[in-house]
């Protein structure tokens, strides 16, 4: 298959992979243990209370010097939107399918700009080409969680929260031209508790910004173990 043609389909499939994978994940975090060896022949390397990694056994990470990113699918935790509407009782004040759906562009899009900066800032050139020197990252947020969502509306109570909310890093990791998967990496966070601050859209998104850059700053320490290790044989 063409790099093209292998690109175009997993854009296409991306959204509905991170559906039924989901169900999956979750199956994954309250199991004593996962699977040794993945469905697609993937092998655990690492387990954690939040953390599952899969490689595929042989797979290098060390020839890669450009990333390509595609959409982030964002999937709020099941029943939240309901759940989080039961407990207001402002109607005005309630999230809406449409806001709902703007939370998710706006956490995808999020993702995407912090996910360029460190890889970037680290020495990794975001592309939006296939090459044999680019890995691919197939990334979604699942089990999304929004202690205080900003309605912007006008009748909107101050709210005073001492986390923002918490979510689930689902990422994989491709060869592009060999239409290959080599990792699969699932890896849960919350925003850190602290004092009560008052909840609104610039800090939901600085919470989320540093959940980002922490999963960002640790791919980019991978890769760069990868590449002295390739570089030292």
């Amino acid at each position: 298959m063409k790099a093209s043609s292998t690109i175009r389909a997993l854009q296409m499939f991306a959204k509905l992979g991170a559906c039924l994978l989901l169900v999956g994940s979750l199956g994954l975090a309250v199991a004593d243990e996962p699977p040794q060896v993945s469905k697609d022949g993937l092998q655990l390397k690492a387990h954690t209370a939040s953390r599952v990694i899969y490689v595929k056994p042989g797979a290098t990470f060390g020839q890669y010097k450009r990333v390509m990113i595609l959409d982030c699918f964002v999937q709020f935790q099941k029943d939240w939107q309901r759940n989080y509407n039961m407990n207001v009782s402002d109607p005005m004040n309630q999230v809406s399918d449409q806001q709902a759906a703007q939370m998710k562009q706006a956490l995808a899009t999020e993702f995407k700009r912090v996910f360029t900066k460190e890889l970037e800032k680290g020495g990794y050139q975001v592309v939006t080409s296939p090459a044999p020197d680019v890995l691919l990252l197939r990334p979604a947020i699942i089990d999304l969680v929004v202690t205080a969502p900003d309605t912007m509306s006008a009748n909107m109570d101050v709210n005073w929260v001492s986390s923002a909310g918490s979510g689930t890093l689902y990422l994989e990791l491709w060869d592009p031209t060999t239409n290959t998967i080599l990792a699969r990496v699932m890896d849960a966070q919350a925003d850190q508790e602290g004092f009560a601050r008052r909840a609104n859209r610039a800090t939901n998104t600085q919470a989320a910004d540093i959940i980002l850059s922490g999963w960002a700053d640790s791919l980019v320490k991978h890769l760069d173990a990868a590449r002295a290790s390739s570089a030292g044989k």
